[in-house]
């Protein structure tokens, strides 16, 4: 084995040791001397992998931000291109999927901010994957004509939002619509979280179909047609 191949595996046995101790413990709890102990490691030698426990804390956030937004990507790659509400509900799918395969993950990135750590700017790309998925959506259906009317467009939308920003994640769509999708991307996240931390209660009789309904009404909220 390679040194790059060994630091790789060694690198794999850190982060999953890290899962392990998200689910046991929580992020703030995570502990880098624990981690060792756990991969069979003096406490000293991790340090040459990982330098600290933010680090592993970010680590383990672009791991999860990347591992949804491979999912969400997949979803949408295996819907037709002119199916838009397809792909919009294959995306909302594999997102809630994700979430409820990784719930840990899913808390660590949605949830809580971890205290005492703040996130590096090497994790906003990572994070945006999902949403730079469903904004494709949404300019896809905005070039299409496929965005229904926009008579009731919000009143200062276009002061809310920064135009480049807007360009970039949703090129040729009108700031209503676009804001609309932030609200949708918004409600997305928020059911999947109340679902996964029970927080729904006995309300979800059939949590499934209830989801399946809410994709609809956010795909209708955007106006993708």
């Amino acid at each position: 084995m390679s040194r790059a191949e060994h630091r790789e595996q060694q690198m794999g046995l850190i982060l999953e040791a890290g899962r392990r101790q998200l689910a046991e413990r929580g992020a703030a709890a995570l502990s880098l001397r624990e981690v060792a102990r756990d991969v069979g490691m003096v406490s000293s030698a991790v340090y040459r992998y990982v330098g600290s426990r933010d680090e592993l804390l970010t680590l383990l956030i672009t791991t999860a931000f990347d591992d949804l937004g491979e999912a969400a990507e997949q979803a949408d790659a295996a819907r037709r291109r002119s199916d838009l509400r397809g792909r919009w509900r294959a995306v909302g799918t594999a997102v809630r999927r994700w979430a409820l395969d990784h719930p840990h993950e899913w808390a660590l990135v949605y949830g809580s901010p971890v205290p005492g750590y703040a996130a590096p700017e090497s994790t906003v790309v990572p994070a945006t994957r999902v949403t730079a998925v469903l904004g494709t959506i949404v300019a896809d259906a905005a070039l299409a004509g496929r965005l229904g009317d926009d008579p009731a467009a919000p009143k200062g939308a276009t002061r809310a939002l920064d135009p480049a920003a807007l360009a970039a994640l949703m090129p040729g769509v009108p700031a209503g619509p676009a804001l609309r999708g932030m609200t949708a991307w918004t409600g997305l996240v928020g059911h999947v979280s109340l679902e996964l931390f029970g927080h729904f209660g006995p309300m979800l009789a059939n949590p499934e179909r209830a989801f399946s309904l809410a994709l609809d009404e956010l795909a209708d909220l955007v106006g993708i047609t």
